[in-house]
């Protein structure tokens, strides 16, 4: 088991607006749907158990870095996308926010009918993974989102959120069956979330003598099962600083974006003609995809894919997101008839970085990036939910003013 940390998830308020709630849906099924087609059903439901990542993949789909809105805009999003198609996709995601949540007995039952899994078994699980954060670990949060994700080979994540009465958080959990030994002994694969200082913990290793006196008490016995155990620690200021990012890993990004040429790289060919705008897109959007789990534990680097809908760190560039989803989806579709170079070509944009952060120095002023982007974002039709980017024009000082 390792534990890396908490984190600080501020709740916010409000609906995702629909022009980015609908391109969330297109953009997040694309990327789990290539992920199905290169690492299969097994490693999404990893990816969604990971902390770091899911932090990191709500960043590129433009929903703020830092915030508890991440969790109930991505995974409603992705239920919306994928579950038209749960069937050829093999994966199926139940329950919700709220009322939602009460549902997921109902159908995990239907899906368990229609694919020939033990739905007693999944809806027991369901129930324990909520009673256990609910219950069994008393940190002050009370469950309002609970999401659980099968697959059609029985094996399944959770993602469940709880809201803390008195100081204005959220904490998030994650489960993963890959690895439960017990449902009562450590069992989460990550919870993000601020620190309580002392809390009441009865899923804690030190607490087996605990629960085995109160098992003994009221004459059962305990259930037998774990997993590995991982916290991500969230700053609680809403913009993004160099504090939050791996510059290294930025700065690299950047330069095979902006300065590398491109068409000397035989296996770029096909994506001639994309400016270095959206090439900043889709590399992020690689390593979202192909990425190691040691490459998420900066989740704020992942939102110079797409900006963040508040306009932190910048409006989210419609424009650019556009094309991410197109070309993601145009290789998808050529990938099925036995043509994958369009995304055998994403994918590279992810191994030039990499080969590009073994020398990498960084010297730029992150601050100074983000200033360009929100200067240059009514250029890529930006937005926030105030509104439209505008042009920036000087006062009569010579001051920059941003319309937006």
């Amino acid at each position: 088991m390792r534990k890396s940390g908490t984190a600080d998830l501020p709740l916010h308020f409000g609906k995702v607006p629909a022009w980015l709630y609908e391109r969330m849906a297109s953009l997040g099924r694309s990327i789990v749907e290539v992920m199905l087609m290169d690492y299969g059903r097994d490693e999404v439901l990893r990816r969604l158990a990971d902390p770091f990542w899911f932090q990191s993949f709500g960043a590129v789909l433009g929903m703020d870095w830092h915030s508890s809105g991440i969790t109930t805009a991505v995974m409603g999003a992705l239920k919306r996308a994928i579950n038209p198609d749960a069937k050829s996709l093999g994966l199926y995601i139940c329950g919700g926010k709220g009322k939602l949540s009460m549902q997921t007995p109902q159908e995990l039952l239907q899906v368990s009918d229609r694919i020939g899994l033990n739905g007693s078994d999944l809806i027991r699980s369901s129930k324990l993974v909520a009673k256990v954060d609910n219950t069994a670990v008393q940190d002050g949060y009370q469950l309002y989102l609970h999401n659980f994700i099968v697959a059609d080979n029985g094996n399944w994540s959770v993602v469940q959120q709880g809201m803390h009465e008195k100081d204005g958080t959220a904490r998030r959990y994650h489960w993963h069956s890959e690895k439960i030994k017990s449902f009562v002994e450590e069992p989460h694969a990550g919870i993000t979330g601020p620190s309580q200082g002392m809390i009441f913990n009865l899923t804690a290793t030190e607490a087996a003598a605990n629960r085995a006196g109160i098992m003994t008490l009221v004459g059962e016995d305990s259930f037998k099962v774990i997993q590995e155990f991982a916290k991500l620690a969230m700053p609680s200021h809403h913009d993004v600083r160099a504090s939050d990012v791996n510059l290294k890993r930025l700065g690299a990004m950047l330069y095979v974006a902006r300065e590398s040429p491109l068409i000397d790289f035989e296996d770029l060919l096909l994506l001639k003609g994309i400016g270095p705008r959206t090439l900043q897109s889709l590399a992020l959007v690689s390593e979202v995809i192909h990425g190691a789990p040691s490459r998420f534990k900066d989740p704020a680097r992942f939102s110079f894919a797409h900006g963040g809908k508040d306009g932190h760190p910048f409006p989210v560039p419609l424009t650019i997101y556009d094309e991410s989803i197109q070309i993601l989806k145009k290789g998808i579709e050529k990938s099925k008839l036995g043509h994958s170079d369009k995304l055998k070509s994403v994918q590279k944009l992810h191994q030039l970085v990499l080969d590009s952060e073994r020398n990498f120095e960084p010297q730029f002023d992150i601050q100074q990036i983000i200033a360009e982007e929100k200067r240059d974002s009514w250029k890529y039709g930006g937005r926030t939910v105030y509104g439209d980017a505008a042009p920036q024009r000087k006062n009569a000082h010579g001051l920059q003013l941003s319309l937006f």
